[in-house]
Order: structure tokens, then C-alpha cells, then sequence
């Protein structure tokens, strides 16, 4: 198959939002162990996205099985994929408000073995091994203070006043294109919610 045509089915086949079950993606929302703090309501990345966008608008004309590899084309439309996602509408009806989200880690800032500063996503391996997610489902998260045993990819809960403020960095990974930041107050690990027994 064509590497093209697969980047491409890959670009419109990722979430845009947390599933439970399902091992790549999100954990399943919950109330976080330790976590008692009801000022914080707790959100799914589905209300990250504007109701009205359509990632796949400007696409749906194209024939990409017609493109190859090498050719211009099909470089100038990942280059316009990119640009799509990188500039996904963000709701700044959420501006301000409390919040608590569940995600993965992608590092940004380090102090010796604590981590200051990472892009918070919805699903395992965004950012590193498959294309980024849009930028309205990449949380820029700035703790309040260092954060130890944080790695790559950790599963976490994230509370803290959420902002709408694009941010974009290059990493280690790739550039990393966020639509919201937290100035977090709470960083945990992720735990299962029980689950109840009939």
C-alpha cells in the first residue's frame, strides 16, 4: 500500500476523543484517587473541539489513492494537513474554567528528574509514534511545581484553571502544536475507577 494514502487514512482515523477500553487512547474518565477538590469539574477531550469544525472539509473532494509517494502533490497536501490541525479552532467559551482531564504525558521541560512543563493528549503514542492530534486536543500544562517520576507517556489526571492560549514548541518528538494550556495545581497519576459488581 501506499506509504501516502496511509499517513492520510491515519491523519482522519485518529480520535478526537477519550474512549474507555480502548488501549491507545484516553483513560476512561473517573474520579481520581486522592482527589476530593469538586471545584474542579471534570471534562472529556470531546468538549475541547468546537461543535461547527470539520477537520476533513477541505479534503473531501481529493482523490488520494491517486497520489504517490514521490509525487509534489501528495508532500503539499500533508503539508496542508498539518496546517489544518496545527490551527484547529479552539472553544474560548472554556477560558477560565476549572477543570479536571485525563491523558498521556509528552515531555517538555525538565529539572533533573522532574518534569515543569508537558503537552497533556487524549491518546497513547501521540506526539512520538503516530501524527500529532489536532491542536484543540493538545493541552500545554505548565505544573506548579516539579513533578518527579514523570516519563513519557504516563497516564495522569491534570486539574487546574484551563486556558484558551495557543502554544507551540519544537521538541525532541517534533513540534508540538497546543490550543489550550493549564497552569496546573493538581498532577496525578491515572488509576481505574472501580468498577461496580451487579
Amino acid at each position: 500500500m501506499k506509504r501516502i494514502l496511509v499517513l492520510l487514512v491515519v491523519f482522519f482515523a485518529l480520535p478526537v476523543s477519550a474512549q474507555p477500553g480502548e488501549s491507545r487512547k484516553a483513560p476512561a474518565a473517573g474520579v481520581p484517587a486522592g482527589v476530593r477538590d469538586v471545584s474542579y469539574k471534570e471534562i472529556s477531550w470531546e468538549a475541547l473541539v468546537p461543535k461547527n469544525w470539520d477537520p476533513a472539509k477541505r479534503f473531501r473532494n481529493m482523490d488520494l489513492a491517486a497520489l504517490d509517494d514521490g509525487d509534489r502533490r501528495a508532500m503539499k497536501l500533508l503539508d496542508m494537513l498539518k496546517e489544518e490541525w496545527d490551527n484547529a479552532p479552539i472553544d474560548p467559551s472554556l477560558d477560565g474554567r476549572k477543570v479536571k482531564i485525563p491523558g498521556f504525558v509528552v515531555p517538555l521541560e525538565e529539572e533533573g528528574r522532574a518534569v515543569t512543563e508537558f503537552l497533556l493528549v487524549p491518546y497513547f503514542g501521540a506526539c512520538i509514534h503516530v501524527p500529532p492530534p489536532p491542536a484543540n486536543q493538545i493541552i500545554h500544562v505548565i505544573s506548579a511545581k516539579p513533578i518527579k517520576n514523570l516519563r513519557v507517556m504516563d497516564a495522569v489526571w491534570v486539574s487546574g484553571e484551563l486556558k484558551a492560549a495557543r502554544y507551540s514548541k519544537q521538541t525532541p518528538m517534533g513540534m508540538g502544536a497546543a490550543g489550550y494550556q493549564i497552569n496546573s495545581t493538581v498532577v496525578i497519576a491515572y488509576k481505574e475507577p472501580a468498577r461496580r459488581r451487579h
